[in-house]
């Protein structure tokens, strides 16, 4: 099998992380679908590590977490009738959170919206937090038990609370909100400050850049082990190489988690140092030689 050179890796994932389906990627690059979605996975395992290393101790005021829907497979109601539905098939939720300075996404979790991903989300955005911060959830009951347990009486955490209309605006269309009501959950969160509207632009975001969360499409994850990888690689695109466009930086270096504005060739550089090394070839023997070999003994 010929292995691809730096260059097509990079606009492989460069295509990835700009919408591009899988199935058009094979077109414009005239490979394989296998072979775009093992760099997929390999390059989602690479951001996953480095994500999980690098991006930790981080100072921030103010964070706003939130989930965002998608599935897996089918659509929760019809796994039960799907034939052969994979592990995790159903609903798929993403779980972010988002410095509303920065606009840098510290943490991320793919997987149920329960009160068990709850306490594991909020758990894993404590340990990336260097400081006590205001933090922001929608009315989601799961979080007020899930913060508490994660960081105790070290948070200042406020709910918004949207209230909504009886009958949605359109037939795919969510039912209008007509207010919102600020809830002090714990601390002194300043009510001036309580809002998600910067993780839930971020959700905008994920949407346009990530072809499998486009909705009304037949462009959804087959396995939740891939839309894992995909959303790993989407966070590291946005967080290192897309210049946000009001910070005019990229958002780790708003952050000072880096100095330099990533190019994708630098996540395909992640890949390759993960790459394990070629094995040791043995010596080469001819059916003759091992002939020679044992007429002598």
């Amino acid at each position: 099998m010929n292995k691809l050179s730096t260059e097509q890796r990079a606009r492989i994932l460069h295509l990835l992380c700009e919408g591009s389906r899988i199935r058009t990627i094979t077109r414009v690059m005239g490979v394989g679908k296998n072979t775009v979605t093992r760099l997929l996975c390999d390059a989602g395992r690479a951001c996953m590590a480095y994500h999980n290393e690098r991006v930790r101790n981080m100072k921030a005021a103010r964070v706003q977490v939130d989930e965002i829907w998608s599935f897996t497979y089918a659509k929760q109601r019809n796994v039960i009738g799907a034939k052969a539905a994979p592990e995790g098939a159903g609903d798929t939720w993403t779980w972010t959170a988002i410095d509303a300075d920065s606009k840098l996404v510290i943490s991320y979790l793919v997987g149920g919206r329960d009160a068990e991903y709850a306490v594991e989300f909020i758990q894993d955005l404590a340990d990336r937090l260097a400081n006590r911060v205001q933090l922001t959830a929608d009315g989601y009951n799961a979080y007020i038990g899930a913060v508490e347990d994660a960081f105790g009486d070290d948070i200042d955490f406020a709910q918004l609370i949207k209230v909504y209309g009886d009958s949605p605006t359109g037939r795919y269309s969510p039912p209008e909100c007509i207010g919102a009501a600020r809830k002090r959950v714990r601390g002194r969160p300043d009510l001036a400050h309580v809002s998600t509207s910067y993780v839930e632009r971020n959700n905008l975001t994920m949407r346009m850049h990530m072809r499998r969360f486009t909705r009304l499409t037949n462009a959804f994850s087959k396995k939740v082990e891939n839309h894992a990888y995909a959303v790993a690689l989407h966070m590291m695109y946005y967080n290192f190489v897309r210049i946000h466009g009001k910070l005019r930086m990229s958002p780790a270096m708003h952050a000072g988690v880096t100095e330099t504005l990533w190019d994708v060739s630098d996540i395909v550089a992640l890949v390759e140092a993960a790459e394990a090394p070629p094995k040791p070839r043995g010596p080469y023997v001819t059916r003759r030689m091992r002939e020679a070999a044992l007429a002598d003994a």
